[in-house]
C-alpha cells in the first residue's frame, strides 16, 4: 500500500515537474498569458451583455466607469458606449505607468481590454439574453458577480490584469512600496454615489453586492498576496529539503525533534510561502515522503525579507537554488 502511493506521488511530481519546465521557455509562458486574457476578455464581455446591462448594474473600477458614463450620456441624449469608454479611460493610464511597471503585464493587460471592448462590440446581446435569461436580478446580481470575479481572477493567473485601477495600484506599490486600495475604493464609493442618485439607490445596493460578489471571487481564486506557514515533520529532511529548494526561492529553517507516539528522531522543517505555491508544495514534499505530516497555518504578518514571484509571469522561468544552509539529517 505505501510503496503505492509513493509511487503515485513521484508520478504527480514529475507530471507536474515537465508541466512547470515548459515556464523556462517564452513562448510557453506567452501563450499561457494570451489565452487567459483572451477568455477573460471572452467572460467579462459575456458578463456585461448577459447579467450587467439587463440588471442596470454598475462595476467597480474604470469599466464601471464606463459604464456610468454611458449611462449619463444616454441621459444628456448622446451616445458613448461602454465598449468605447472602456478603451479610452485606461489608454492614458497604460500610458503612464509604460516606464513604471512590466510593459509586458501593461501590454497584455491592454490586449484583455481591447478583446473584451470588441467582444462587448461583436457579441449579439438579444440572443445572448434570449437564451440566459433569469427572471430574478438576485440571481443576475450573484451569477453576475461570480462570472465577473472569475474573469478578472484569469486575467490575474495568467499574468496580466484587466487594467485600470490595476495599473494605477501597481505603479504606486512599486514607486512607493505602499498600497492605495483605500483610494480606490473611495473612488468605487463615489461613483456609486453618483450612480444611486441618477438611476435609484436599489440599483446602486445591487451594485454593491454585485461588487462584493465578485470581489470575494478574485479573493478566493487569486491568493497572491496571502502567506502561509507550512510546518513539516519528516524523517527524511534533507531529501525533502532538496527537492523544495530545488524549486522555490523560499528559506527553510530545520530542527531536530523526538516524537512522542512512537519515540523516535524526525525532523520539523519551518517554511513561509504565497498561499496560490501552498498546494503545490504539499504535493512535492509527500512525493519525497509520503509519510510527512504537513500542518498549514495562516499567516497573518510576516517581517523580513520574502520572494514574491513575477506579477507577469504565470509560471516561473525557472526551478531556482536556494542558496541557504540546510540542517543534516543522521
Amino acid at each position: 500500500m505505501g510503496t503505492g502511493r509513493e509511487a503515485q506521488f513521484r508520478m504527480e511530481g514529475e507530471l507536474i515537474d515537465k508541466a512547470l519546465g515548459l515556464g523556462r521557455y517564452a513562448w510557453a509562458r506567452r501563450i499561457v498569458t494570451g489565452c487567459a486574457v483572451t477568455v477573460s476578455a471572452f467572460l467579462q464581455a459575456f458578463t456585461l451583455i448577459v447579467f450587467v446591462q439587463p440588471a442596470g448594474l454598475l462595476s467597480s473600477g474604470f469599466t464601471g466607469l464606463a459604464i456610468l458614463v454611458d449611462r449619463v450620456a444616454s441621459l444628456c441624449g448622446l451616445s458613448f458606449p461602454t465598449f468605447v469608454g472602456m478603451v479610452v479611460f485606461n489608454l492614458p493610464v497604460a500610458a503612464l505607468c509604460w516606464r513604471h511597471i512590466s510593459r509586458r503585464f501593461v501590454l497584455f493587460s491592454m490586449a484583455q481590454v481591447f478583446l473584451a471592448a470588441f467582444f462587448l462590440r461583436v457579441l449579439p446581446a438579444a440572443t445572448l439574453t434570449g437564451l440566459i435569461s433569469f427572471d430574478s436580478r438576485f440571481l443576475d446580481v450573484v451569477f453576475g458577480g461570480f462570472l465577473y470575479g472569475l474573469a478578472i481572477a484569469l486575467a490575474l493567473k495568467g499574468g496580466a490584469s484587466t487594467a485600470g485601477t490595476d495599473f494605477i495600484s501597481l505603479m504606486v506599490s512599486n514607486r512607493t512600496g505602499k498600497t492605495i486600495w483605500t483610494q480606490i475604493f473611495a473612488g468605487n464609493c463615489v461613483m456609486l454615489t453618483i450612480f444611486g442618485a441618477l438611476f435609484g439607490w436599489e440599483s446602486a445596493a445591487w451594485s454593491i453586492i454585485f461588487q462584493f460578489v465578485s470581489t470575494s471571487t478574485i479573493d478566493t481564486l487569486y491568493r497572491r498576496y496571502k502567506r502561509v506557514t507550512l510546518q513539516v515533520t519528516t524523517r527524511r529532511p534533507m531529501e525533502v529539503m532538496a527537492a523544495y529548494q530545488a524549486r522555490y526561492h523560499h528559506g527553510v529553517s530545520c530542527v531536530e525533534a523526538f516524537g512522542g507516539y512512537h519515540h523516535q528522531r524526525m525532523w520539523l522543517l519551518n517554511t513561509v510561502v504565497s498561499a496560490y505555491e501552498q498546494d503545490d508544495i504539499v504535493r512535492l514534499m509527500r512525493a519525497v515522503d509520503p509519510h510527512a505530516v504537513i500542518n498549514v497555518l495562516r499567516t497573518e504578518s510576516f517581517h523580513g525579507g520574502f520572494y514574491r514571484a513575477r506579477v507577469d509571469e504565470p509560471l516561473p522561468q525557472e526551478l531556482p537554488h536556494d542558496e541557504g544552509v540546510v540542517c543534516r539529517g543522521k
